[in-house]
């Protein structure tokens, strides 16, 4: 492995008591000014004691990681999700000890979406891009330079698909969540 790609990144909920790892690159960091992010951002800040999870402007800050490339150190037993709806392909995860949104998973995907916030302060990678700003609350101005794309751009999608091929197109588990938030986790 090269040295970037032997590089530890750590990722902990607000008290500690959830503790996860990433080793290796991230695939992509990115705002997310989607509906669903927005709404889910919303109802885990109404959590007794949660961290905040929305930016000023309503996006989510994102670090992607190949599945195969990061683990739960500690708390797990702590992991829950929760879905927007029964049917949601994306499951938000949550440790329920200090009620802290640690990660998304898209059904079937190769990636896991860490929350940016989680990570250890000296470890957070600078954003890349903005993704479906289409999607941002009226009168949000984005003027600083990032890359803004309305949907996903074809350059996240390049960077799925070819951490998706260093994979040998595989989709490992996520088994270390332990249950439900509430009765969506099904």
């Amino acid at each position: 492995m090269r040295r970037s790609e032997s590089r530890t990144l750590n990722a902990r909920c607000s008290c500690g008591q959830v503790h996860m790892r990433a080793t290796g690159r991230p695939i992509v960091a990115t705002a997310c000014y989607c509906e669903s992010c927005r709404k889910a951002g919303e109802l885990f800040e109404a959590l007794p004691g949660a961290a905040p999870v929305l930016n000023g402007d309503g996006s989510t800050d994102f670090v992607l990681f190949r599945k195969d490339r990061i683990d739960c150190v500690c708390g797990a037993d702590r992991l829950c999700e929760h879905r927007l709806t029964p049917t949601s392909k994306t499951r938000r995860v949550i440790a329920t000890c200090c009620n802290t949104p640690m990660f998304l998973e898209f059904t079937g995907g190769h990636w896991l979406t860490l929350y940016r916030q989680r990570l250890d302060q000296q470890d957070r990678p600078p954003l890349q891009m903005r993704v479906m700003t289409r999607d941002r609350r009226a009168g949000v101005a984005i003027t600083d330079g990032l890359p803004s794309y309305a949907g996903h751009s074809g350059k996240f999608m390049l960077k799925l698909i070819g951490a998706w091929a260093a994979m040998a197109f595989r989709s490992p588990d996520i088994d270390y969540v332990k249950g439900a938030l509430d009765g969506h986790g099904t």
